[in-house]
């Protein structure tokens, strides 16, 4: 006695209906794709199709690698009638013997990477796809490192459905690699030819590589002052093997306006307005302002930027600002003029070094103070992701120091340590987890004379969730929150995919700004929803504080911005 079992997955579109006999749902979609949809057909129109409907199936099975098929097909019902075709996949052709190599310059390359051939193993089943892969894999690797003139010698794939066997061979010659010529560009004059070399990192005669092309492009377009950037190297132009590289540029208007409004539990609603000149003269000079209002901050800034080389990284910015706030038991009205020198580093680190000089009148509590502080600074930063909206994996570091000395232009001695890690991996099905840590540190002979813009206070969004935005903070003998000489916050977040953009999270933040190390710290956990918008991820979190006597309770927090 024999059982027939068939997929539970057969498909029917429109009046075609293919059974595969068995679990092969790979089989069973192939040859649905391949027959199409069916409509409109009578009874003894359809079993004139079935010839072809059937040779459908059996393209669609050889494809993966089952020559062999039994297929028996019939017309059932009336309205409307349905072909239905019963396929047994039979025996599947495995690859018995696999030569797969590189000949000629290339074989030498470490960049020329065949990459993984576990789908083509001896011992595989055959699936045309993945010879067609590795074949179109190899040719894709000599354009882009410029193998210009190579050639398959040999190129075959020679099947025995009798015996069950295939066998796979791929010889590729590579020939020569071929190199850079001349980078020439195509531009209405608008900047002067030393500041467009400088976004050049290609050399004459350096190794062909398309993605000196795209970076060479990327450069360009991120530059802020051009409309449209065409990077075009083609081989055919080549001389002694040389390819000449054209750029062709359109300048974008010098100027631009933006206004937006925002939201967020840390500060409420947000308006935010952005002045900007792109490009100020040949040389590329730029200037801009910012201004930016809320309940408990008002803020108005301006700059003026020098590029550098290469000017994609680096800069001299000339900065000043003036803000206003009142945050809890803190109130502050702060002047600032500096500069800041911008400048990436061999190993990836990007390293600003500045100067700021800062006036701050203050309130704590109910305590005035009035400050001047020359401050030198220096930071290092570091960016890792595989996406600047919404990455899957990556992460961010930073660390920022600066410092004053009453015997130069200042009228306290302080030293101020901040440390910002990020972290964010993604495995299996897109399950998410995230790290951050901050650290920072206030050294001072007399902490009285450091302004609320250099003490630390944590709690809110981007810090402890369950907390009040800076309320977490060492108090003075009247209960004000008066900011700590440390800080500390810890937080590990898991997201669930629910879709492509919508995710549910929960996680646990721990943390406080503090005089001593020992003391207590605050913990919040929660729950939320993140939605990938166009604009980037937004975020709604409802956590509760655990600690009520440090100001714990139930909170919502709304924000939105990259996950690094």
């Amino acid at each position: 006695m024999s059982c027939m079992v068939w997929s539970a997955s057969s498909l029917a579109e429109g009046q075609v209906e293919v059974r595969v006999e068995g679990d092969y749902p790979a089989l069973q979609e192939n040859a649905t794709n391949f027959i199409g949809t069916v409509e409109d057909r009578t009874a003894e129109n359809l079993r004139r199709y079935a010839n072809h409907a059937e040779s459908q199936v059996r393209e669609a099975l050889r494809a993966l690698g089952y020559y062999e098929p039994r297929i028996r097909w019939r017309v059932e019902g009336d309205e409307p009638p349905r072909l239905i075709l019963d396929v047994v996949p039979g025996d599947p052709v495995r690859i018995a013997n696999r030569d797969v190599r590189v000949e000629g310059e290339a074989s030498a390359d470490p960049a020329f990477e065949i990459g993984n051939l576990s789908a083509i193993a001896p011992g595989s089943i055959l699936n045309h796809g993945d010879y067609d892969a590795v074949r179109q894999r190899i040719l894709n690797r000599a354009r882009k490192l410029g193998y210009f003139d190579g050639k398959f010698t040999a190129r075959s794939l020679k099947v025995d459905p009798d015996a069950g066997e295939a066998d796979i061979e791929l010889v590729f010659a590579s020939g020569p690699r071929y190199a850079f010529g001349e980078v020439t560009f195509e531009d209405d004059g608008t900047f002067e030819r030393p500041l467009l070399n400088r976004f050049v990192q290609i050399r004459p005669g350096e190794p062909y590589d398309a993605d000196r092309i795209a970076e060479l492009d990327s450069d360009l377009s991120n530059s802020g002052y051009f409309a449209s950037v065409i990077v075009s190297a083609q081989s055919e132009e080549a001389e002694d093997r040389r390819v000449p590289v054209q750029v062709r540029l359109t300048t974008r208007d010098p100027r631009s306006v933006a206004a937006g409004v925002g939201f967020s539990t840390d500060v409420g609603p947000r308006l935010r307005g952005t002045w900007t000149e792109h490009w100020i003269n040949p040389m590329g000079h730029r200037r801009g302002a910012e201004m930016e209002l809320s309940a408990p901050r008002q803020n108005v800034s301006a700059y003026y930027e020098l590029p550098l080389d290469p000017p994609m990284t680096d800069a001299i910015r000339f900065t000043t600002g003036y803000q206003k706030e009142d945050i809890e038991d803190v109130n502050s009205e702060r002047l600032t003029f500096g500069e800041q020198w911008r400048h990436e580093l061999d190993n990836g680190w990007m390293r600003v070094l500045s100067l700021n000089w800062e006036k701050e009148r203050y309130t704590i509590g109910d305590k005035p103070g009035d400050v001047e502080l020359l401050l030198p600074g220096i930071s290092f930063s570091k960016l890792v992701a595989d996406s600047p909206l919404d990455p899957a994996r990556g992460y961010r570091l930073q660390l920022d120091v600066s410092g004053a000395h009453r015997s130069v232009l200042s009228d306290a001695d302080i030293a101020h340590v901040l440390g910002i890690a990020k972290g964010l991996i993604t495995v299996g099905n897109g399950h998410r987890f995230l790290g951050r840590l901050q650290a920072g540190a206030v050294a001072t002979n007399d902490f009285d004379d450091v302004p609320p813009s250099l003490r630390f206070f944590a709690g809110g969004d981007q810090s402890v969730r369950g907390y009040g935005y800076e309320t977490l903070s060492p108090e003075d003998s009247d209960g004000d929150s008066v900011g700590g000489r440390y800080l500390l916050v810890g937080s590990v977040e898991y997201q669930y995919p629910l879709t492509n953009q919508w995710r549910l999270a929960a996680f646990v933040d721990k943390g406080n700004a503090i005089d001593n190390l020992t003391d207590p710290l605050a913990t919040g956990v929660g729950l939320g929803i993140r939605w990938v918008s166009p604009v980037g991820p937004l975020r709604l979190d409802i956590a509760r504080g655990l600690d009520e006597d440090l100001g714990g309770g139930w909170r919502l927090h709304f924000s939105m911005g990259p996950e690094l």
